[in-house]
């Protein structure tokens, strides 16, 4: 639903490598639109031809940024990486559209990234100190100058990489590309996915493997959590030498929320992750009901899951407008309520005199969720139980999703009587921390669960905490 009810993630990134040029802007196009779902503020495309590199960029959907005009006058080239922006409510979309393009001496370089640094505040103020200016209040011009820094002094743009990824605390997958070479690059704990793909000879990276399909790329593998990854003219060299160093901590909410539920990711797919969340609620929270029904879309795999578990009969029970997205902007005041409202309807001939399971993938501030409830009385629900697939916000997020502050948490202020009462519910139910990590169905149970456990991977500066939360004394360094 609406950013402000929901959560949010950075963005989208797509990457092309091939051995000869092709009209990669198009691709690079057809990329963006299937990774729109990770962010709808600013897309950018740059391409490499000819031993230059050509940058568009602009605030707004891809389409929006990408006219019919721009794409038909579209310079050919072998190398194209693009990047489709979720700016945080302080920053500007348009300031933050990525990719970064840049000229140092040792050539030019375009650079895109999908995460946040943990340490990016006390880099950035040791670079400003060296004389760096900053245009941005994106963490990809930090990693943009710690690159540059070292390709001045490393042999190669893939060392200079290496090198600063020594420095990088924190979430980032990266790509990074010169006239001659594509590289992509993977956090050591892989906190946000990236994928490797074959098409017509050369090679493809992307956040997801929708965005593979949506080109008619193949899948080859996962990029591994610390691999940095070197393609030129279409073939791809591989350095691991920060692999392994810590344990594997993917972003448990690609499952739950952010990916297509059509992508694999880390080779586990997030339909049937979703839907393994729905069984496990049923196992959790049994109800007598007459009919599950899922918020859209997130919502509606678990809610499947949740019906099949536990012999509930699965329902529609809204229909979304889907001429309206995330970037809908009403023209005039209207309530939250009323934007809701034009957003989902719900099906009468589905609820109206029953006993209503209401699933959704979250529950952050709660307000959204109270809407949906009240739509769903006024169409003639009898009873609403209300299951989250995400366990209880309880704490901050400092690895690129926008849970900035427990402050406005309804889980972290209220307990579960005070949240049925506030939300409108006949009962509520959250999927445990424990099952949580059980949802890949490859068996691994390698994620970030900090914003439900406070188990932060890595070190969190007291520079980067925001808003007014404040860490538990001693565990800054956890």
């Amino acid at each position: 639903m609406e950013e402000k009810g929901k959560l949010n993630e950075e963005c989208g990134l797509f990457g092309i490598c091939l051995p000869e040029k092709k009209d990669v802007m198009h691709l690079s196009y057809y990329a963006l639109y299937a990774l729109q779902h990770r962010g709808q503020q600013a897309a950018g495309i740059a391409v490499a031809t000819d031993g230059a590199i050509a940058c568009r960029k602009g605030k707004g959907l891809t389409n929006e940024v990408f006219s019919k005009e721009v794409l038909e006058n579209a310079t050919e080239g072998n190398m194209a990486i693009a990047h489709c922006l979720y700016g945080r409510q302080e920053s500007d979309a348009a300031e933050n559209a990525q990719p970064l393009s840049t000229s140092h001496l040792e050539g030019r370089m375009a650079i895109a990234m999908n995460g946040a640094l943990t340490n990016g505040k006390i880099l950035k103020e040791a670079l400003e100190r060296q004389g760096c200016l900053f245009h941005t209040s994106s963490d990809c011009e930090i990693v943009a100058y710690q690159i540059i820094r070292h390709r001045l002094s490393e042999p190669s743009l893939e060392k200079a990489i290496e090198k600063a990824m020594d420095e990088l605390e924190g979430a980032f997958s990266i790509l990074v590309m010169s006239p001659t070479e594509l590289i992509a690059a993977r956090d050591p704990f892989g906190f946000r996915p990236l994928v490797l793909g074959t098409f017509e000879g050369g090679c493809i990276v992307a956040s997801e493997t929708c965005a593979l399909d949506s080109i008619g790329a193949g899948f080859v593998r996962d990029i591994r959590p610390g691999e940095i990854l070197v393609m030129k003219n279409g073939k791809a060299t591989s350095y691991d030498g920060h692999c392994g160093k810590v344990p594997k901590r993917l972003c448990v909410f690609e499952h739950i929320y952010f990916a297509r539920p059509d992508s694999f990711i880390d080779g586990a797919s997030v339909q049937i992750a979703r839907q393994r969340a729905g069984a496990f609620l049923a196992l959790e929270h049994p109800v007598q009901a007459d009919v599950v029904v899922g918020v859209p879309d997130s919502g509606i795999e678990a809610a499947m899951g949740y019906a099949k578990q536990s012999g509930i009969p699965y329902g529609i029970g809204f229909i979304k407008n889907k001429y309206i997205g995330r970037t809908f902007i009403a023209p005039g005041q209207r309530t939250r309520e009323d934007l809701v409202r034009m957003k989902l309807n719900p099906v009468a001939s589905t609820v109206k005199g029953k006993r209503v399971v209401l699933v959704d993938d979250s529950i952050v501030r709660g307000t959204t969720s109270r809407i949906i409830v009240k739509l769903l009385r006024e169409a003639g629900a009898k009873e609403v139980h209300l299951m989250s697939s995400a366990p209880k916000f309880l704490y901050p997020c400092f690895y690129g999703t926008d849970i900035s502050s427990s402050d406005y948490l309804i889980a972290y202020n209220h307990t579960d009587r005070e949240m049925e009462e506030i939300i409108g519910v006949d009962s509520i139910g959250f999927l445990s921390v424990e099952n949580v990590v059980k949802l890949a169905d490859n068996g691994d149970r390698g994620f970030c669960t900090a914003c439900f456990d406070m188990k932060y991977p890595t070190k969190i500066h007291a520079e980067v905490k925001r808003c007014r939360f404040d860490l538990e004394p001693g565990k800054e360094d956890n």
